[in-house]
């Protein structure tokens, strides 16, 4: 289903996320939070440095500096942040930048980690997630001098240093819900999320309508549960911090699994790892649909329990943002990915590639084909407008 603009890149997306999982995660941000400033002086060389010595060798490489704040997943997190996070490490290493990071453990962070990063003398500040829309936007308007990026968030009205990097993810999950609905052996699939924002009910609601239009074409009855389209409300991580709640994820995925669930989508984050612990604990019955980045890479682990992922390129988006700062090109026109330009789409099926048959295969390229050309129209209220 993939075209060309983006095989090459998530070649290269997928190659460094694996070295990401490998390596040592960013230095975690404390009271005071710290900042990991990398220089690139070879494309396979990664340092780190203190202040002093990022200045001197910068000199050396180059005068720009792209800079990233996660949200409170941190840039480990084998989904959302690591995927944003691996388009700056692509950006160290192809265009020989320095780079600097800083990781937020909670929502009072994403204010002062911003602003750290503006102390940190960074040509363009990449924010990760809807939740920092408000820092990044402050920040933007009182540093015009910087430029600005914002992963699954739009652009700001008359802020022309900033950047949305959005993604229709409405589409991809249409797709996933189809496949898990042809693939279901009990006729009930689920879905939970992190928590009700638009970020999360847009793969609720493209999953959940992919499963409607199953029933409609092929006369089916699968039933999704832990989201209602209609009434735009669902099941959800419980905690203060439900994105890092893995015991919460798992919980909840079982709650679905008891209700007779044996193909899940988690939109949570790390706390989606539980509803893969949950699928893989079933040893077999359940299996699952993961999100934002190819979980067969990311999660390798739970890769036997993976039949695709709804992923987002947001290593792509992120890198081609970083791009065109360095080059005085970046605008405020939102980049907004979609099935057409392949910023969003199917991952492999991977170890379920022989479990799906070559009919699904056909009617879910054919889908992606109807779904571009607008014969079949998504209507999650959550799309990018």
């Amino acid at each position: 289903m993939k075209k060309n603009l983006f095989k090459l890149a998530a070649v290269l997306g997928a190659s460094a996320l694996a070295l990401t999982a490998c390596a040592e995660a960013p230095p975690e941000t404390t009271t005071e939070p710290s900042v990991s400033d990398t220089v690139a002086e070879e494309p396979t060389t990664e340092e780190t440095t203190t202040a002093e010595e990022t200045t001197t060798e910068t000199a050396a490489a180059t005068d720009f500096k792209a800079c990233m704040v996660s949200d409170s997943g941190g840039f480990d997190d084998k989904s959302f942040n690591e995927t944003a996070y691996n388009g700056l490490l692509q950006a160290r290493d192809d265009l020989g930048i320095e780079t600097a990071e800083i990781e937020s453990n909670a929502e009072s962070d994403f204010a002062p980690n911003v602003q750290a990063m503006i102390g940190a003398n960074c040509n363009i500040v990449v924010t990760v997630g809807f939740l920092l829309a408000t820092a990044t936007e402050a920040a933007a308007k009182q540093n015009p001098e910087v430029d600005f990026a914002i992963v699954d968030n739009s652009s700001f009205e008359g802020v022309d240093n900033a950047k949305g990097l959005i993604f229709n993810t409405a589409e991809s999950s249409f797709l996933a819900g189809y496949l898990a609905a042809a693939m279901s052996e009990t006729g009930t699939v689920g879905t939970f999320g992190g928590a009700k924002i638009p970020t999360v009910t847009i793969f609720m609601d493209g999953f959940a309508q992919g499963v409607a239009h199953h029933n409609e074409v092929k006369g089916t009855d699968v039933n999704v549960i832990g989201w209602n389209a209609e009434t735009q409300d669902g099941q959800f991580v419980p905690g203060d911090d439900p994105f890092q709640n893995q015991a919460g994820g798992r919980d909840t995925a079982n709650t679905l699994i008891a209700q007779g669930a044996d193909i899940i989508l988690p939109v949570a984050g790390p706390a989606g790892l539980g509803g893969l612990q949950a699928a893989q604990a079933s040893g077999g019955k359940v299996n699952a649909i993961w999100v934002d980045t190819d979980g067969c890479i990311s999660a390798a682990e739970y890769c036997s329990s993976i039949i695709t992922s709804v992923y987002k390129g947001m290593d792509v988006a992120v890198f081609e943002a970083i791009q065109a700062s360095m080059a005085g090109e970046l605008t405020s026109d939102p980049f907004v990915g979609t099935l057409e330009n392949e910023g969003t789409g199917l991952s492999p099926f991977n170890e379920f590639e022989d479990k799906v048959s070559d009919e699904l295969k056909a009617e879910l390229d054919q889908l992606t084909a109807d779904i571009i050309s607008g014969d079949i129209v998504i209507t999650s209220t959550a799309q990018p407008k």
